[in-house]
């Protein structure tokens, strides 16, 4: 995987944890709700961009 993927990926995911920790402190559900999204979002991406490393290999 690319440095450069790897780092926007994780940054996405660290991103929805904040929103979602947030959220949640605030008791705001739709905060909390996006930030589980966007983690799912970053992990669904972490793991496509480990397949196609895989496959090149």
């Amino acid at each position: 995987m690319s440095a450069g993927k790897k780092v926007k990926n994780v940054a996405k995911t660290t991103k929805g944890k904040v929103k979602e920790t947030t959220g949640k402190a605030v008791g705001n559900e739709s905060l909390e709700a996006k930030g589980r999204g966007e983690q799912a979002m970053g992990d669904a991406k972490q793991a496509a961009q480990k397949a196609k490393d895989a496959l090149k290999h």
